[in-house]
């Protein structure tokens, strides 16, 4: 059961599988140790191997991870969370317990001390798509492979308990070399497809200044490449939303920049919300995403594309229209008009660059954030921590295959660690660079360790601002403010000598220009890890104007009863 399992991964193109060993789960790792096309990651706790399964799946398409009963699944669950939120396939996979206790009233260690083994079951039940608990051979390969195609199909994490007894027995079921594996392709409705194209084509062929905007589920519904091209085709101008950043090319022509209400790039925003059609393909709008439910958008203005469903004003509605395939025929149907392109090229100012610094004046966010756009190439990738990361990395232009993620709908501070880990382990070709507040490093700082020992390169900006400077905006008081750690000191004892790993301080421009240099050239080939210091007030004036809008959302008073 053990190498099925592993070779299954490795057909559907996990070659890294995350974990943590526990007693119930030892001789699982044993195959996957075994198989030679898996590479065990050992972590250093189950929630970054969980967030290491879901940035692995952000740049490869699919992730997995491995821990124990209860102690192990419940801790990695809020990372599965996170990626459920997301729209990320992740294969959790939890040792359980032998298949003989199944049935009985014996109590085990690693549970909550009553004999119902189905307190993490049901846990996950609320955030994965399937649950597979196999203590059963003669089902085994029936319920693997349904939980694995189930991920692929929905897009979201799955849950697979393997009884501790099983992994090394064999089955008539377990080939040697398993059926290729295959996920048959959905297709849409043709009449409801024909019939969604024909009145988005209508409603957006009378409007005189359309815009089309990008959101989160383009990825989900493995649309982007029809998204460009029916971009190019419609010559409207390309906005995106901010948790759908990276999944656009900013090298497009068209492309205006990121719609996000009140905080959106300059110009994009007047340009979206003054249109007389939008077309918003893929997105999330939540109170973070609508800046406190702010956006200026109306319905009847609106086409609305979910990965199976397009919905065009106050209605009609059409289902089961997948996203590719309607994408893929609307471009035939729109007639070009360029009119808002050639209005924002009227009225776009581009912005300015920092105000001149004095010498040896303290190193300000935006000036980071400066150097930091001049490092982007098709060779980098861009992890943004949760905080005033999302709105400085926003800002950022990127270059053609320049990788960008950041956790928009979930928002777990620490996330960035572990993805960062994870996204570089699947995107070898790529070096990472992540921005981190000293805030969210704290929870999950340890998991630098399992870079080292991979032998990573990333370079990770460490910024140092005293604090949880996000929820400073939204709601301010002394539990914001954290103890300063020795960063670079902490890292360093991690390093401990094994494994290539630099690190500095930074307090101005001339240090931070010294530090890039290096991390680019000498060191190019470690782990790069660049604490700068800032004033716990130096934030993006985005964070100001969106923390004040979510804080007035947070604080409505309850309705009238």
């Amino acid at each position: 059961l053990g190498q099925h399992l592993a070779r299954r991964l490795v057909q559907i193109g996990v070659t890294d599988v995350f974990s943590v060993p526990g007693d119930f789960n030892l001789a699982l790792l044993d195959y996957l140790v075994a198989e030679p096309g898996v590479n065990l990651v050992g972590c250093c706790n189950e929630l970054n191997a969980g967030y290491a399964a879901d940035g692995y799946a952000r740049a490869r398409g699919v992730g997995a991870c491995a821990v124990t009963f209860t102690v192990g699944g419940l801790s990695v669950i809020n990372a599965i969370a996170g990626a459920y939120s997301e729209g990320l396939p992740v294969v959790c996979i939890v040792g359980g317990p032998n298949s003989n206790d199944y049935g009985t009233n014996r109590v085990l260690h690693h549970t909550v001390g009553l004999p119902d083994f189905s307190q993490e079951l049901r846990c996950f039940q609320t955030v994965t798509c399937f649950q597979a608990v196999v203590n059963n051979l003669d089902d085994a390969h029936d319920l693997i492979d349904t939980a694995i195609s189930t991920a692929l199909k929905e897009s979201k994490p799955v849950y697979i308990s393997v009884s501790c007894n099983l992994a090394g027995i064999p089955h008539p079921t377990f080939a040697k070399e398993p059926v290729p594996f295959f996920i048959a392709p959905w297709s849409s409705n043709q009449l409801g497809l024909e019939a969604a194209v024909e009145a988005t084509a209508d409603f957006l062929n009378k409007a005189v200044k359309p815009v089309i905007v990008a959101g989160p589920k383009l990825r989900v519904a493995k649309a982007q490449k029809a998204f460009v091209e029916l971009a190019d085709a419609c010559g409207y101008p390309i906005a995106v939303m901010p948790s759908g950043k990276g999944m656009v090319p900013e090298h497009h022509p068209h492309f205006i920049g990121t719609y996000w209400g009140a905080v959106s790039t300059s110009f994009c925003g007047e340009m979206v919300e003054s249109a007389d059609a939008y077309l918003f393909v893929g997105p999330i709008f939540n109170d973070y995403s609508s800046v406190g439910y702010s956006l200026l958008i109306k319905k009847e203005k609106s086409v609305i594309v979910k990965p199976n469903r397009v919905t065009i004003g106050n209605g009609p509605s059409f289902g089961w229209v997948f996203m590719s395939d309607f994408l893929n025929a609307l471009k035939l149907k729109l007639k070009k008009n360029s009119t808002a392109v050639e209005n924002h090229h009227r009225i776009f100012i581009p912005s300015t660059t920092p105000l001149k610094r004095e010498n040896d004046e303290p190193l300000r966010v935006n000036i980071l954030f400066k150097h930091i756009q001049a490092m982007l190439n098709g060779n980098t990738a861009i992890i943004a921590e949760t905080g005033d990361s999302w709105f400085n990395c926003q800002k950022l232009r990127l270059p053609e295959n320049c990788g960008y993620e950041f956790q928009m709908q979930y928002g777990s501070i620490g996330w960035s660690v572990g993805a960062t880990l994870g996204y570089a382990q699947a995107a070898t070709n790529k070096r990472v660079i992540a921005c981190i507040g000293d805030g969210s490093f704290q929870v999950t700082a340890q998991d630098i360790s399992t870079m080292l020992r991979c032998g990573q390169k990333s370079i990770i900006f460490l910024i140092n601002n005293g604090g949880y400077t996000i929820e400073v905006e939204i709601h301010d008081g002394p539990y914001n403010v954290i103890k300063n750690w020795n960063y670079t000191g902490f890292v360093d004892a991690i390093h401990n000598g094994e494994g290539k790993c630099w690190t500095t301080k930074v307090r101005t421009e001339e240090e931070l220009v010294e530090a890039i240099a290096k991390a680019s050239g000498e060191c190019k080939d470690s782990l790069c890890f660049i604490e700068t210091l800032v004033h716990k007030d130096d934030t993006s004036k985005e964070l100001l104007e969106w923390g004040s809008r979510v804080s007035a959302a947070n604080s409505r008073p309850p309705n009238p009863q």
